[in-house]
Order: C-alpha cells, then structure tokens, then sequence
C-alpha cells in the first residue's frame, strides 16, 4: 500500500470519525433536551398544578364556612388550613417560575394574607368582605392553573422538536452509511484500466 493510499483511508476513517463524533454529540444535546423538558413537565407543572388544586380546595373550604355561617370551622379547621395553605404556597414557590406567573403569584401571597388578616380581625361579621377576598383567590388561582397549561404546552413543543431532530440525524446517519458502504465496495473492487493484474 502506498503512502497516498495510507493517507487516503487514514482521511477517510478519520471523516467517519467525525462524522459519527458531531452527530453523538448533537443527539446528546437533544436528548438532554427531552430529558429537561420531560421533567421539567412532571416536577414544574404537574406538581404545581396539583398545588394549586390543593390550594383551591382550602380556599374552597373556608368560602362554604362563610357561606354556611360555620363558626365550628374558624375555632377548629381555620388554622390547620391556613398551615396547609402556607405550605402549599412555600412548595409552589420551590417549582420554576416564568415572570408572569412569579407575577400572579406575588398577587397570590398578598390576597391570601389580606383574606387571613380579614378572618384574625373580622370574623364572620362581614361576609361580603370575605367573599370579595376568596373571589380574588380564586381568580388568581385559576389565572395560575391557565399557566400551567400554557407551559405544559410549551414544554411538549419543545419535547417534540428534539424527538424531530433525534429521528432526522439517525435518518442521516443512515443514509450516511449505506453511501459509506456502497464506497467502500466501490474502492474494494475497482480495478483501474492500467492494473494488467488479476
């Protein structure tokens, strides 16, 4: 084998090199990519939105007591809700936030603590003012939950995008190697006119 022919095949397995080296690592990115909008979708959406629903069930909860006139709820079931209320709110914190809903949610946090300071100095005495704050709440909680769509939304768009992208790079990578192979025969059995050889 000659030299040029060396470095011919030398050139040509360092391509594939290359070649197989550039599309692993893009196909990494991408799936990495997947793996962070999966996850992304469980850990910051789903869960939040099951805090939310939680959050909206002990809203819920005192706006039938006020309704009702319960006033075995404020003595007794208030102030566990208000703790589950909080931790619900601390745990919602703890997820991804975009701006708009870091946004709501500061609305949130000040309405929740206008509706507990209402109940600490009113009691059942103004149900129109409690009403008011719980309608709040509940807009602001339902304005958070349509976020979380949104996103969840967003998220698989970008899921797909990567799949879409993983599946056109291994279709190329095969189509890559069949042209290899289909080469490689070429350079195998071609015989040149000048070779008087068997």
């Amino acid at each position: 084998m000659t030299v040029f022919n060396k470095i011919k095949w030398s050139a040509s397995i360092l391509l594939v090199f290359i070649i197989v080296l550039t599309t692993n690592l893009i196909d990494k990115d991408n799936f990495q990519s997947l793996s962070n909008s999966v996850k992304t979708i469980y850990e910051d959406r789903i869960v939040a939105s099951d805090l939310l629903f939680e959050m909206s069930t002990l809203i819920h909860h005192k706006e039938i007591a006020i309704i009702s006139s319960d006033s075995s709820y404020m003595q007794s079931e208030n102030s566990p809700d208000n703790e589950k209320l909080d931790n619900y709110m601390l745990q919602y914190s703890k997820t991804k936030l975009t701006e708009k809903e870091q946004f709501l949610f500061e609305q949130l946090k000040d309405d929740i603590a206008t509706l507990k300071h209402s109940e600490r100095n009113h009691g059942m005495q103004d149900k129109s003012k409690w009403l008011s704050q719980i309608d709040k709440v509940n807009q602001r909680l339902y304005d958070l939950s349509k976020i979380q769509l949104e996103e969840s939304r967003r998220q698989v768009f970008i899921s797909n995008k990567a799949k879409d992208t993983i599946n056109f790079f291994t279709q190329g990578e095969i189509i890559l190697l069949i042209l290899l192979s289909i080469l490689i025969q070429v350079i195998i059995f071609y015989k040149p006119k000048g070779d008087k050889k068997s």
